[in-house]
């Protein structure tokens, strides 16, 4: 629901509308457009009678918003949403690129390739610190110490840390450590950890669910925004369908249909929506034709000797001509690389 103010309201009466809207449990977002001001409302606001609230003088309408999701939802923030992280940008005109290992095995390996993925063109270092398997006798990463050199590895190289958390148990860790904290697939309807999330004050890589729906997706999305956290990037990652020849099945249809629903800024993992190397740079490309707003893309040294996903991932030289041809895609659609 919205509510729309008159043009002159004054700041007295809208905290006083404000004071009988949290008297029924009802949150107010304030929106301060070019001619008007507009309240976004979460809650219960079945409580609220229309013809009530449209009677205040400084109200002038009050609209009904189908749509569950209110923060995310384009109707209310028609431009996009564009985040600073470290002097880099994900949303707006450039692509962000996100590259680096599906898993930290050790310092040296996170150092040598955070340093060959920024010679390459990319302007984030991903890396699992704490793995979430499918399997409980797989490499489930290196906890603290992980994190630890990421926070290294970032620091010799200027390039800001992505890195998925798994427990609420870790925030203060995370908060310390990394610069955009990633929630998987597995956990993107944590609802108890997107909470939580949503009261700190770092960006959010939220990526779908494997059999999520859109509007659960962007529902996710606001389970932070609501508790506090603006600062939400989608990644599209490939759904689970019948299909058994690749990992996932990309849905590029969603990147499209989130442009239009959401000012969210969303990029798509090629990497875990395919999980076969070779399809990689054709997936990636296909992203930014659609209108991603960046890739993340596992890379590595040694695929075949990674301790996860070996299968899915780059080697530098592999990365390196990717970038090389992306920058030529991106022009192609008004857009630069970051």
């Amino acid at each position: 629901m919205i509510i729309v103010l008159k043009s002159q309201s004054e700041d007295k009466d809208i905290n006083r509308l404000l004071e009988i809207l949290d008297n029924k449990n009802v949150q107010a977002h304030k929106v301060n457009g070019l001619d008007s001001k507009v309240l976004i409302l979460s809650g219960d606001t079945h409580k609220i009678d229309p013809y009530s609230i449209e009677s205040i003088d400084i109200v002038n309408k009050y609209i009904e918003i189908k749509d569950p999701y209110k923060k995310a939802n384009r109707l209310f923030h028609s431009e996009d949403s564009v985040y600073n992280i470290k002097g880099k940008t994900i949303g707006g005109k450039n692509i962000a690129l996100i590259a680096g290992p599906c898993s930290v095995e050790s310092q040296q390996q996170i150092e040598d390739i955070a340093k060959k993925v920024k010679r390459d063109g990319a302007s984030f270092l991903r890396g699992g610190a704490f793995k979430p398997r499918t399997s409980p006798y797989t490499f489930q990463g290196l906890g603290t110490a992980g994190l630890e050199y990421l926070k290294e590895a970032s620091r010799k190289t200027g390039l800001p840390i992505v890195t998925e958390i798994m427990s609420a148990d870790y925030m203060d860790q995370f908060v310390e450590y990394a610069d955009i904290i990633q929630v998987g697939a597995r956990n993107m309807q944590n609802y108890a950890l997107l909470k939580e999330l949503g009261k700190i004050n770092k960006p959010i890589l939220l990526k779908r669910g494997l059999s999520a729906t859109i509007e659960e997706f962007l529902l996710s999305a606001e389970y932070i925004m609501a508790n506090g956290n603006d600062k939400v990037i989608l990644c599209e990652r490939g759904i689970r369908t019948f299909e058994t020849y690749t990992r996932n099945t990309l849905d590029l249809s969603a990147v499209v249909a989130i442009k239009r629903l959401s000012h969210l800024p969303i990029i798509v993992d090629p990497s875990h929506a395919c999980g076969r190397d070779w399809m990689v740079s054709s997936l990636s490309k296909a992203a930014i034709a659609v209108g991603a707003d960046g890739l993340i893309i596992e890379v590595c040294e040694d695929p075949e000797n990674a301790v996860s996903d070996g299968q899915q991932t780059l080697t530098p030289f592999c990365y390196k001509k990717l970038v090389k041809e992306l920058r030529v895609l991106a022009k192609a659609v008004g857009r630069d690389i970051a």
